[in-house]
């Protein structure tokens, strides 16, 4: 594995010409796929300027805001990694209310948000429109390998190290998931681009050799 350090403002600016050279009649779903100690939700915020400035509307959607409700997140315990792994994303929401409506030929009609996981009540969120040729913008963890439909896809990956540091205490309960997430699905290598998170200061972009 090749590490290349970046600062973050060029990672954004390199970042969106590669998303903004995506033909501009058609959508763009992005996925910016990372623990929450990763903090993919900073990324894609720091995304939408430079797209708009580059002619690309963005939509920023974050995938905790399409969670399943506590009563089948929490079926089998609040602190079971497997559940978290497999049961705790609405992938169906996903396709239903975000990324199938971007398909070619979709509406572009994109509810941001399904489920406020806090109240653990359906979320308010009215529908915006996202005219062809903009950029969903998919924050979240655990979103490779699920079938979901990207056309591109960033990895932010943590040393096992880094990771337990940066994981809130009450959440290192989630550690044996993004183990088996690597093992499973392989962000390293199915990912566009995989940006190294250990600093978010010090970013650094991986070369797969």
């Amino acid at each position: 594995m090749d590490v290349r350090a970046i600062s973050p403002e060029l990672l954004v600016e390199q970042l969106a010409d590669r998303i903004a050279a995506y033909p501009r009649e058609s959508w763009v779903r992005v996925a910016l796929d990372g623990a929450p100690a990763a903090e993919p939700s900073h990324l894609a915020q720091a995304l939408i300027d430079p797209l708009r400035l580059r002619g690309r509307a963005a939509l920023h959607v974050s995938a905790r805001d399409y969670l399943r409700p506590a009563s089948l997140r929490l079926e089998f315990g609040r602190t079971d990694p497997d559940v978290y792994y497999d049961e705790w994303l609405d992938t169906k929401g996903l396709v239903r209310e975000v990324l199938g409506q971007l398909e070619p030929g979709g509406s572009g009609k994109v509810l941001p948000a399904l489920w406020d996981a806090e109240r653990d009540r359906a979320s308010r969120s009215e529908y915006t429109t996202l005219a062809p040729g903009g950029v969903l913008l998919l924050d979240g963890a655990l979103l490779l390998g699920r079938g979901l439909p990207f056309e591109f896809a960033v990895h932010l990956w943590l040393s096992p190290a880094a990771l337990a540091r940066r994981t809130e205490p009450d959440a290192a309960w989630t550690l044996p998931a993004f183990e088996r997430y690597e093992s499973e699905a392989d962000p390293l290598n199915t990912a566009d681009v995989v940006v190294r998170m250990d600093d978010p200061k010090h970013p650094a972009l991986v070369n797969r050799l």
